[in-house]
């Protein structure tokens, strides 16, 4: 099974260091109405570093190029997001030691590891 293609993007977030954009490829979550990106490889992925120095600025690319502002959500409110992610997203399962039908407590246990953000729309 691999992922659908409405939830495949690329996230381009301007590096720390050079300033220039840089691409990475993200699966978006949807849940409760809002979507999310999920650092797979826990924080010190650099495009979440890379977010946090833009102050949430990013563009995602998903057919279109759409300037969008994402917000680190708190660990204690990650643990849905991240159940969901690892359903839509088969091929993070290896990074994140959590089943995704493991019961909420487990996720619960690993969400200050992995990084969510919810996508809003751009703001000046």
């Amino acid at each position: 099974m691999g992922v659908a293609p409405r939830r495949v993007a690329a996230l381009g977030v301007r590096g720390r260091r050079t300033g220039r954009v840089i691409w990475f490829p993200v699966v978006i979550a949807e849940f409760d109405g809002h979507d999310y990106l999920v650092s797979m490889l826990g924080n010190n992925a650099n495009w979440v570093r890379n977010v946090a120095a833009a102050d949430g600025r990013a563009v995602l690319r998903h057919g279109t190029e759409d300037p969008v502002h994402l917000v680190e959500v708190e660990p204690d409110r990650r643990a849905p997001v991240l159940r969901k992610y690892l359903k839509v997203a088969p091929g993070a399962r290896p990074h994140i030691p959590v089943d995704r039908n493991s019961p909420s407590a487990d996720f619960e246990r690993i969400a200050a590891n992995y990084p969510v953000f919810r996508i809003d729309q751009h703001r000046d």
